[in-house]
């Protein structure tokens, strides 16, 4: 089949590498920095400033978690098939910028807001509330995977993409621990005016450095929609499937392109995996012009194109067992900040944490393991074991340690609760549990820590893995799981709060231990899965691992 090469530094002159890399992540982190600062305290603002009840609060900021991870997606999609990433994140950045300001209004102006004897919100109210929360995330979405995808691009050389996702993702963590950490204590404790104002600066400033970095940036043009490329296999297939029209096992009779491109080598024939698709680019009479272009191009495709076809049907089921990866750590999200605010939170006695900061733990733990998986670990790994790890081997792990993070949070929600009964304090809504919070770390160190294995491993798998035209779809694929698992999440809580009597409004007469424990057993299951999953995966690019061996032996 037809394989393109690896592009030279040479080809593309003075344009991408390393000297684009401070601007690239000095954009990530202030564009992550802005959408920090108003979306992880945004339950405890609906609850505080409009009077939203708490798990109706839950499930809200469960929607627009979902929405920040589904725009991505569509980004992703407009940049591959007609602007580009550099638009794509150009534009994005300008929608972020507008709902943040409105956010801002929100906080500034009284009348924005619920005042006095009257709690509930006029219509006008939550009209510019929705709206400022539906740009800000649009802005969020557009820009973050598709600036990953740009950066990605600026190298050659796969060691050199991998090394720039592991600071991706450093720094995207870093932000949210800043975000989490002072923009939280300034919404908590000086105003909501001024912790949305200081990330509207920020986004100001992530858009300034980005446009600095324009003329150094290599841009990717985009090709076209690649999913009409894929609808043409599909329908070829179908026309051409006929036992009377049977499939050569060489490569005499495919079709390869019109002539030798430059840059292309041939590397065989159509693979023998989902062979019945290998009829869409068997040349019949009447598919080929005399000037060797295609005559008819529903029925006629070329052999990479079914072969990118193929590669999108592989790597799916291990795309799916991402997706109850990150179910758990969505519901742990929003259920942590409801357990936090029932808890002892005081360090010392002037100080309290507020309860919107308690995932900066998760960020912390990602950040600082990134750093020592990327400098240590992996070195190690190598020299031990003779190879460097791959992509499916973090995912893995990745997998192990968010099971026992959920482990670990039922039996830290089981003390609570016997704490909370024995002091009698169920059905009040606002008593505190003699209990620190400080016991809430643990399970986010650990849900954490498996972040920083398998959220980089995704991110690589489907960047190295997918077809060159799919390049922005593929860094996005994480974030539709994302997207997917905080909307089955949201309907998960709902469920349940609707079918049992575990997740009553005032948590300390309900059995939150049992919602960890039940993710915990759909956690293993889903392992499980990952394990058959990977096992008969091939990797196609990664380091030309698939020539023999199963992923999780590569």
């Amino acid at each position: 089949m037809v394989r393109e090469e690896a592009p030279t530094s040479e080809s593309h002159g003075k344009q991408g590498g390393w000297v684009t890399f401070p601007f690239i992540i000095g954009c990530v982190g202030c564009l992550t920095l802005a959408s920090g600062g108003w979306l992880f305290n945004l339950m405890l603002y609906l609850i505080q400033q409009y009077n939203i009840n708490a798990i109706n609060a839950a499930l809200i900021f469960n929607v627009v978690n979902g929405c920040c991870s589904v725009f991505p997606v569509v980004g992703a999609l407009i940049a591959d098939s007609f602007l580009g990433s550099f638009s794509v994140i150009l534009i994005s950045s300008c929608i972020s910028l507008l709902g943040i300001i409105s956010l801002t209004l929100t906080a500034t102006i009284n009348s924005l807001r619920p005042q006095g004897d009257d709690p509930s919100s006029s219509k006008l109210q939550y009209a510019i509330l929705s709206l400022g929360i539906i740009l800000a995330s649009i802005g969020v979405g557009g820009s973050r995977f598709t600036l990953a995808t740009l950066g990605a691009n600026q190298y050659d050389v796969v060691k050199d993409q991998n090394v720039f996702f592991n600071w991706f993702f450093f720094t995207l963590y870093a932000a949210f621990f800043t975000s989490t950490t002072a923009l939280v204590y300034v919404e908590d404790n000086v105003s909501w005016g001024w912790g949305f104002g200081i990330s509207l600066a920020a986004n100001v400033i992530g858009l300034a450095i980005f446009l600095l970095g324009n003329r150094f940036y290599r841009l990717d043009m985009p090709r076209g929609s690649p999913f009409t490329t894929l609808a043409r296999v599909f329908v070829a297939t179908a026309r051409k499937r006929s036992p009377r029209l049977p499939c050569p096992m060489g490569s005499d009779g495919y079709y390869y392109g019109e002539e030798p491109v430059a840059g292309k080598v041939v590397d065989g024939v159509p693979t023998k995996s989902f062979r019945c698709l290998n009829c869409a680019a068997l040349i019949t009479e009447g598919d080929v012009n005399l000037d060797g272009s295609v005559a008819k191009p529903w029925r006629l495709c070329k052999v990479q194109e079914v072969e990118d076809f193929k590669t999108l049907l592989r790597i799916f089921p291990l795309w799916s067992t991402s997706i109850f990866l990150a179910v758990p750590i969505t519901t742990q999200a929003s259920l942590t900040i409801l357990q936090a605010l029932t808890m002892d939170r005081h360090l010392g006695p002037n100080f309290k944490i507020p309860a919107g900061s308690f995932l900066v733990v998760a960020f912390i733990s990602t950040t600082i393991f990134l750093t020592l998986i990327d400098r240590f670990l992996f070195p190690l790994w190598e020299k031990v074991i003779g190879r460097s790890s791959r992509p499916l081997q973090r995912v893995g792990i990745g997998h192990v340690l968010n099971v026992l993070g959920m482990v670990v949070s039922a039996v830290v929600e089981s003390k609570r609760l016997k704490i909370a009964h024995a002091h009698h304090l169920e059905g009040q809504t606002e008593a505190i549990v003699p209990m620190l919070s400080l016991w809430l770390f643990p399970q986010l160190v650990l849900v954490g820590i498996g972040e920083a294995f398998h959220f980089p491993g995704q991110v690589a798998l489907y960047y190295q893995e997918f077809p060159t035209s799919l390049r922005s779809t593929a860094t996005a694929m994480i974030s539709m799981v994302i997207s997917i698992a905080f909307y089955l999440s949201t309907a998960l809580i709902d469920l349940l709060r609707r079918v049992t009597k575990w997740l009553p409004n005032d948590i300390n007469n309900g059995r939150l231990d049992n919602v960890y424990w039940m993710i915990s057993v759909i956690g293993v299951i889903n392992f499980g899965y990952y394990l058959v999953c990977a096992k008969w995966y091939r990797y196609q690019n990664v380091e030309h691992g698939g020539k023999g061996g199963s992923a999780l032996e590569k």
